[in-house]
């Protein structure tokens, strides 16, 4: 049994933390600091922190990671090791407060995708597959001898919210796996090939907007990567000026309607906006401040009405 320290802070971090205090010893967790949330901005615990209280596991929520006192409490663990996932950048100084250093659950087949969206861009880009790695930490970002990996495809129509909670359950029981083999000496690290690294840094939210002279399959492969975050939007063309913003939640790519792209036309009642290739037919939507409605609904509230968006989805 190891002793760990256990660094996290979202939901795609606790079940890992979970199956860890099954079978290791955690001897402290670290997260980030509560946050304001809600309308009434009460301060809320991140999800680790919720799920290490359950688990009866000492937390820390330092707002620095580099002070000496957070180094002494650290060392003060004798852990054989750090894991961390989904948590900030490490300084160096502490991988060596642990026997064995650091090691990091990463949401895609490093060196594809490092960054703090890997997940969300394996989609948005179209790939088939993708998977978790379990790497050493070292000073440069997502840049680690690998432990091991694990491979997944990804679905033709699958969100990063539900591959999200699959490479989760990946993650975790790869982790387990990867720390009995270090427990027993059979672990054999190799490094990464760094001319094949490519970046997924952090979503903003413009990268929701959608470019409608993009292909269809493209477009719509960007609808489920930013699910539920940032959410692809359109904003509409107006002879005044940009009008409402409409958020698309589920699409499906189809064949040309005949429409130039921008340009919404109903075919057997339900919505297709006209793109660089084929259409894209708009399943789930949502106008700004409004509840989310189906496609349908949206052509009927349309009521024969032309509706255009910018073709580059800037307002």
């Amino acid at each position: 049994m190891l002793n760990l320290v256990f660094m996290g802070t979202p939901d795609f971090a606790v079940p890992v933390l979970e199956s860890l205090a099954g079978a290791h010893r955690v001897s402290l967790v670290v997260t980030q600091p509560d946050k304001p949330k809600g309308r009434g901005q009460h301060l809320a615990a991140p999800p680790v922190k919720q799920k290490a209280l359950e688990l009866d596991i000492p937390v820390a929520q330092p707002a620095s990671l580099k002070t000496p006192e957070f180094h002494d409490l650290i060392a003060a663990q004798k852990a054989d090791l750090l894991v961390v996932v989904a948590f900030r950048i490490l300084p160096a100084t502490l991988f060596p407060l642990a026997r064995l250093g650091a090691v990091n659950i990463h949401g895609s087949l490093l060196p594809r995708y490092r960054g703090a969206a890997p997940i969300q861009w394996a989609v948005a880009r179209g790939d088939a597959e993708t998977g978790v790695t379990i790497f050493q930490l070292d000073a440069e970002v997502d840049h680690g001898m690998i432990l091991a990996q694990a491979k997944t495809p990804i679905g033709p129509d699958e969100t990063s919210e539900a591959l999200f909670a699959r490479l989760s359950a990946m993650g975790r029981d790869l982790l387990l796996k990867t720390l009995e083999d270090l427990e027993a000496g059979r672990t054999v690290p190799r490094a990464q090939d760094h001319a094949q690294a490519s970046p997924a840094p952090k979503l903003r939210k413009e990268d929701g907007a959608i470019d409608w002279n993009l292909p269809a399959a493209a477009i719509h492969n960007r609808v489920r990567a930013f699910n539920p975050y940032p959410a692809c939007y359109a904003t509409e063309m107006l002879p005044s000026g940009p009008g409402r913003v409409l958020r698309v939640h589920r699409s499906r790519p189809a064949p040309a309607h005949g429409g130039a792209p921008g340009e919404l036309r109903a075919g057997g009642g339900e919505p297709f906006v006209g793109t660089g290739d084929g259409a894209l037919q708009l399943l789930e939507v949502q106008w700004e401040g409004k509840p989310r409605i189906s496609g349908r609904d949206l052509v009927n509230g349309l009521r024969g009405a032309p509706l255009r968006f910018l073709t580059e989805g800037a307002a």
